[in-house]
């Protein structure tokens, strides 16, 4: 069987997507010829629109013709005017509940036990935070150092991970905003992969006071050492060892166990995108979000610029007035963040995703929250927050990846899935990474980076059920320590990047 030319989703779109190339004079289908070169993954129009005129995918209007565009003609970013955003204070709630869901293949994983409470750990590591960016350079050294000389002697540690940061100093501390950066350092130092020991290191006259950090109960010699108490480089650094090694020998004692699904927290997440995003990869993986929390899990989506377009859509999903007000609550607020930085979230769909047939943030968010699934969302959180619900949540955060991954880290999940078209080599230190890429090329490209391939959907060798089956498999291997995904096999790990929207003094 030969590969489709385009793919159409809804019935009402009046423009499709090129599989591959479509060169000019091809006739796509039935009475449409293609007036010109339409690039892989780059929206044909179906028939003939005129100035003003709407142009739909996804059942949805991304945008109205800023001229009259011919049927077989290209559509590309230059062409359509941004529709208005959906208002939020008027959304219905809980119209579109879906409790028909894909059964899971197990409902079963291999996972730590959290002793701090909560979702369990994928990962067995030594987590070290920190209060300010100053105690970096002295921390990477003394890491080095225990990787070398401690980390061999406990097998059963995966890893010693620094949880370094731009933040603690030189930064408007009692800002109202500065909850958000604050919350989310003190989430991430209970990460349920810490295994229940705190290791902090601070410098001593910074504004992010250990007491911000952690809990009273837990500030002493045991779990804190400041550098500026310490006599010299060599005094900091033997310091450093010496609580690591005791910290290791009791992470050490951990063992995997058989979990139900309702101890694993996954996050999703989408980057380098393009228009097979929401038609691939996004859609398998919510299929497999979808048979996760089926089988009692809790799975997180997030990125408000991402949804934006599309969250009366999400309300339909909400379970609750509540939940409703509360995600029309995070709308808002980054519409105002945005309002004040002077700009909209039109400033969101980078060169790479124009380039991958993506015309505005309209197209990229529709696409984007393919990725949830059809599940009922249970709760709504902001930067940072940590779930109280099991089942589908929507984090509010940014949609930059590396951002939105330590906001998602800090809301407890174990592992992230993170779709892209376009490719990125991103990871995350703290937790494992499973990449999906949207397109057979991108495969081709980066075998021994992408994980999984949702592209044979788009020429109609696969399903979205048996690539999203695929995929939710994946996840259960990874997260038991089975399998490692690419780039934690490489340790591709990014920067840790806090969302700051508070002033820096």
């Amino acid at each position: 069987m030969s590969a489709p030319l385009y793919i159409k989703i809804k019935d009402e779109d009046n423009v499709a997507i090129a599989v591959n190339e479509i060169k000019a004079g091809t006739e796509v289908m039935d009475g449409i010829t293609a007036a010109q070169d339409i690039p892989q993954a780059h929206k044909i129009a179906l028939r003939d629109i005129p100035k003003g005129g709407e142009i739909v995918r996804y059942g949805v209007v991304l945008g109205y013709a800023l001229d009259e565009i011919k049927k077989g003609s290209w559509i590309n970013e230059h062409m359509l005017e941004l529709p208005t955003p959906p208002d939020v204070d008027s959304m219905e709630y809980g119209t579109n509940i879906v409790t028909d869901l894909p059964e899971p293949p197990v409902k079963t994983w291999e996972g730590y036990r959290n002793p701090w409470g909560g979702p369990a750990g994928t990962r067995n590591i030594l987590g070290i935070s920190t209060t300010v960016q100053c105690v970096t350079g002295v921390l990477n050294v003394a890491v080095e150092k225990m990787r070398r000389e401690l980390l061999p002697k406990y097998p059963n540690v995966d890893d010693i991970v620094p949880v370094n940061h731009p933040y603690g100093c030189g930064v408007a501390i009692n800002a109202p905003e500065a909850k958000v950066p604050i919350r989310i350092l003190r989430n991430l130092a209970k990460h349920p992969n810490f295994g229940g020991q705190l290791m902090v290191v601070a410098l001593g006259c910074e504004k992010m006071t250990v007491d911000m950090l952690i809990d009273e109960a837990d500030i002493s010699p045991e779990n804190v050492i400041v550098l500026q108490e310490e006599k010299g480089f060599d005094a900091m650094i033997n310091a450093l060892m010496e609580m690591a090694e005791k910290k290791l020998k009791i992470l050490n004692e951990r063992k995997r166990e058989t979990l139900p699904l309702s101890e694993l927290l996954v996050g999703m997440q989408c980057g380098g995108s393009d228009a097979f995003s929401g038609v691939t990869a996004n859609p398998s993986a919510g299929y497999a979000a979808d048979m996760l929390v089926q089988g009692g899990a809790t799975v997180m989506f997030s990125e408000v610029t991402e949804v934006r377009d599309g969250v009366y859509l999400l309300a339909h999903r909400c379970v609750s007035e509540e939940v409703e007000k509360k995600l029309a609550a995070e709308m808002k607020w980054y519409d105002n963040y945005l309002l004040n930085g002077e700009v909209d979230r039109s400033a969101n769909p980078t060169p790479g995703n124009k380039k991958g047939g993506l015309a505005n943030i309209v197209e990229k968010a529709m696409g984007s929250i393919a990725k949830s699934g059809t599940s009922p969302i249970v709760e709504v959180l902001s930067p940072g927050e940590k779930p109280s619900k099991h089942g589908l949540i929507y984090a509010a955060t940014p949609a930059s990846d590396i951002v939105c991954g330590p906001c998602q880290l800090a809301s407890g999940i174990g592992l992230q899935v993170f779709m892209t078209g376009r490719g990125t080599p991103y990871g995350l230190a703290i937790a494992p990474v499973i990449k999906v890429c949207s397109r057979n090329d991108m495969k081709e490209q980066w075998p021994d980076l992408i994980d999984v391939n949702a592209g044979p959907i788009a020429t109609g060798e696969a399903t979205i059920p048996e690539i999203g089956t695929e995929l939710f498999n994946e996840i259960i291997d990874v997260a038991s320590g089975r399998k490692q995904s690419f780039a934690e096999k490489y340790k591709l790990h990014n920067d840790l990047c806090i969302f700051n929207p508070a002033p820096i003094t």
